[in-house]
């Protein structure tokens, strides 16, 4: 998330730059929050905050890929947030989001284990 609140964005829809006094590790990467109630929300109930697909592009995943996202690109769908590369990439995204959903779900099981990430 490059730093952002992943808690912020169900709060108030929107991407907000966390602190690093209010860091919290979960599954190998390291989340700010803008607060400790951020911070002790997601560590409650990780599963309702985490982005999708350990925080990369949903659109890519789709496509059984692992691409860096742009913070602002994002969507919360059934309650789940989900990060695109660009806005231009989440356009594309937004044109099918069930069915891009559908896909990228297959592939993170493998994907996930790639090292490789397009930038």
């Amino acid at each position: 998330l490059r730093g952002h609140d992943p808690v912020a964005y169900f709060k108030e829809n929107r991407p907000l730059k966390g602190k690093p006094e209010f860091k919290l590790e979960h599954q190998g990467s390291v989340f700010h929050f803008v607060s400790a109630a951020n911070r002790d929300a997601f560590a409650a109930d990780p599963a309702s905050y985490a982005p999708q697909y350990g925080g990369f592009c949903a659109f890519g995943m789709a496509s059984g890929y692992k691409a860096a996202i742009d913070p602002a690109a994002f969507s919360i769908v059934d309650g789940k947030l989900y990060l695109n590369y660009n806005r231009e990439v989440h356009k594309l995204w937004s044109a099918d989001v069930p069915g891009f959903i559908a896909r990228a779900d297959r592939n993170w099981p493998t994907a996930k284990s790639q090292s490789k990430v397009h930038e």
